[in-house]
Formats: C-alpha cells, structure tokens, sequence
C-alpha cells in the first residue's frame, strides 16, 4: 500500500522573514510543516527558504541534476542547508526475506542517488561558508 504524505501550501506569520515568494511555500511532509512554522515563529531566524537553493550534481547515470534543497535557514550564529528525511533513508537498506527485489533495488537506488545530492550539497555549501545538514525525526524530536 502506498504512503500518503501531506502536503500543501504554506501560510508564514511573519512573510518578512521568507526569501522568495511567501505566497507560493510548499511543504511535501508534516515533518517540513512543523520545520517551517518553527523556523517562522524562531526569533534567531533571520531569514529562511523552501526549495530555493539548488545544487547541481552527478546522478547514478552519470549525468548532471538538480537537487532542491528543503531549506535554507539564517540564523544570528550560522546559514543552514537543511534536507529533512526520515532516519531510515539515511542509512543503507536492508534486504530481508519479506521485500519484494524490486523495493529493495528502489531502495539502494534512493539511498545511492541521496548520497550523491548529500556530497554534492556538502562541498557545494562548504564553499560557500555555509553547512550542509540532513535533519530527521531524532533532530526534530518526533517519536515513530
């Protein structure tokens, strides 16, 4: 059965700490709404963006993407590149006797091609005095 993810748009209470067009925020997870409203309400951010960075990258295919980074956070102390996901993508898939071959390649798949944006966004961010970080539900204090 498919995940259904939340998605919608955003409203931000303080638009003037948005860079881009606040009118036209989306989040793709509950995980990234309850980010943006906290970042949004945060006195020591600054300023902050959905999807507005974007780092090139070489994808399995040996070809040149786009990786649209979740978030980019200012705040008094430091700039943020910040990807969310779940903890689970975050490390190697294993196979086990009950996944189908398929979810597991889509899974090896997924992990490889976010290694590759992670690395990219990485080097990408540290030269440019920024930091690179992937949150999830252990960073953001959510419990499965």
């Amino acid at each position: 059965m498919a995940r259904r993810y939340l998605q919608g748009k955003f409203t931000p209470a303080n638009p003037h700490k948005y860079i881009g067009d606040y009118n036209n925020i989306v989040y793709r997870s509950s995980w990234e709404r309850m980010v943006f409203d906290a970042v949004d309400k945060e006195p020591s951010v600054l300023k902050w963006c959905s999807e507005e960075v974007v780092v090139p990258y070489i994808g399995l295919d040996g070809r040149e993407h786009r990786y649209f980074i979740d978030m980019f956070i200012v705040t008094k102390t430091k700039k943020l590149l910040v990807e969310i996901k779940p903890h689970s993508q975050t490390k190697a898939p294993r196979n086990t006797k009950r996944k189908k071959e398929s979810t597991y390649v889509n899974e090896v798949v997924a992990y490889h091609t976010n290694q590759l944006k992670w690395e990219a966004a990485t080097k990408w961010a540290d030269e440019r005095g920024l930091e690179f970080v992937v949150w999830t539900e252990k960073e953001l204090g959510i419990k499965l």
